[in-house]
């Protein structure tokens, strides 16, 4: 069994109040995809007209946050990794574990991988699963569009095998090198960003 790593991350649920932050655009792209976003609900209402919230003369309340509480795990090659919040589990599989170079022809390391997400699908008894396929920004823009929606099509053909559920949608996606999470300038970072993701909501606790 390939040994897991444990990552830090942040953070607890909370519901953040101060000043209404002024509005600014920075012009970078989401960090996730569209539709990708965490889903939880603010665990309390807060009054913003409560005369017992001190604020400065002149303040106003934020609308209230919640930060998800989100934990990684990721094996020790950094082939595989899986996010768990309290809405959704993300697993991203890196391509070069799927496929062979610039193919979307599922290799034998990838029937194992699949069957470990399958299970954890069936386990959370959802109904909803996303495909995203994702490359690094080498080679035209349009031919890593096309290979990451083949790479996604193909991981979802094989996840569907597995489930054998016809009450799953799956939405299928290829993102090309839209939304890195690596830097592309290095072998290292394209490697990361080379992907294919697998996302669900929580049901199970």
């Amino acid at each position: 069994m390939t040994p897991r790593l444990t990552l830090a991350v942040a953070t607890a649920t909370l519901v953040i109040i101060g000043m209404a932050p002024a509005a600014h655009a920075d012009g970078t792209k989401p960090s996730v995809p569209p539709g990708t976003e965490p889903t939880a609900s603010a665990p309390v209402e807060v009054d913003p007209n409560d005369p017992d919230l001190k604020l400065p003369e002149g303040g106003t309340l934020a609308a209230p946050k919640v930060l998800d509480i989100k934990q990684v795990v990721e094996d020790e090659a950094g082939d595989e990794r899986r996010e768990d919040t309290n809405a959704d589990v993300t697993f991203a599989l890196q391509a070069e574990v799927l496929f062979s170079k610039d193919s979307s022809k599922l290799g034998a390391e990838a029937q194992a991988r699949i069957a470990t997400i399958a299970a954890e699908i069936k386990k959370q008894n959802t109904t909803l699963v996303r495909v995203f396929g994702f490359t690094d920004n080498l080679g035209s823009s349009a031919h890593g569009d096309v290979l990451s929606k083949q790479r996604a099509d193909a991981v979802q053909a094989e996840l569907a095998g597995a489930l054998n559920n016809p009450n799953i949608t799956f939405e299928v996606r290829g993102y090309g090198e839209q939304y890195p999470i690596s830097d592309n300038s290095t072998e290292e970072g394209r490697k990361k960003n080379r992907r294919v993701e697998v996302t669900f909501p929580r049901t199970a606790s």
